[in-house]
């Protein structure tokens, strides 16, 4: 058996999220179900993050364990022959026997993708949030300060799986501009359930003067969930980039000059 590890890259529109669900098209059943047509056999698929339903990624790492009669270099192409079009694998290696997708990453890297548009877009409302109203990236950038470093971010989200904590360490949020689009990076060693979504709704809320960038602190040291911004929509959402410790091929993992 050797450990395998995937760059996946897809469109969450039409996914019920990546981790399996009875009944539903999800991200990790799909995947298996290709990966067990190589293999004859069935096995079970690890994300480096378990993204929601509608979210996108461009760099969303996958590993499993299987003996494949087909030669890794080949193995991204033969999957993709048997993935449908909204999912792909950008590319595929062995990994280390200890390597996790989940477990041995230390940061995960979000984009969110805002559009300045009152009328509503055939192509872009798919994959971006549409904000008719002009949003100050000042503000927003004032207010996101308060939640870079390590603290319980038990207002931002829900934690789930077997570990109850909700301390965090954001690492980086960078807002930025192009033409008609307002970029939001959020970079951190996890997150938990809704809690990128939450942050950047609040934020909007503060780049549209609904709220003081202050009011992002008070958020954060009340721990309370009712007093955060509205969850903004999933479809804006893209998970561009997982980081591992000493691992070159990482450097390829997702798109940073997206929007560059």
């Amino acid at each position: 058996m050797r450990n395998y590890r995937l760059i996946l890259e897809y469109d969450g529109t039409d996914f019920a999220g990546f981790q399996y669900q009875p009944g539903e098209r999800t991200v990790q059943s799909t995947l298996e179900e290709a990966i067990s047509k190589l293999a004859h056999a069935s096995g079970r698929v690890t994300g480096a993050g378990r993204t929601d339903a509608g979210v996108h990624a461009l760099g969303q790492v996958a590993s499993f364990w299987a003996e494949l009669p087909v030669p890794v270099e080949r193995l991204a192409a033969a999957l993709n022959s048997l993935l449908p079009r909204d999912l792909s694998v950008a590319a595929a290696g062995e990994a280390e026997a200890d390597f996790h997708a989940r477990y041995s990453a230390i940061s995960r890297r979000y984009l969110y993708v805002i559009r300045q548009r009152r009328q509503r877009s055939g192509i872009w409302d798919r994959y971006s949030w549409r904000v008719g109203d002009e949003i100050s990236l000042a503000a927003m950038s004032a207010g996101s300060r308060f939640l870079i470093g390590e603290k319980d971010f038990a207002a931002w989200g829900t934690a789930t799986g077997r570990s109850k904590s909700t301390v965090r360490q954001v690492k980086q949020i960078k807002a930025g501009r192009r033409g008609r689009f307002v970029l939001i990076w959020i970079e951190a060693n996890g997150f938990l359930k809704h809690m990128v979504r939450r942050v950047v709704g609040t934020l909007v809320e503060v780049g549209l003067g609904r709220r003081d960038p202050e009011d992002i602190q008070a958020i954060t040291q009340q721990r309370d969930i009712r007093l955060a911004g509205p969850v903004a929509p999933a479809a804006g959402l893209c998970l561009v980039r997982v980081r591992y410790p000493q691992m070159e091929w990482d450097k390829s993992n997702g798109d940073e000059n997206l929007f560059g």
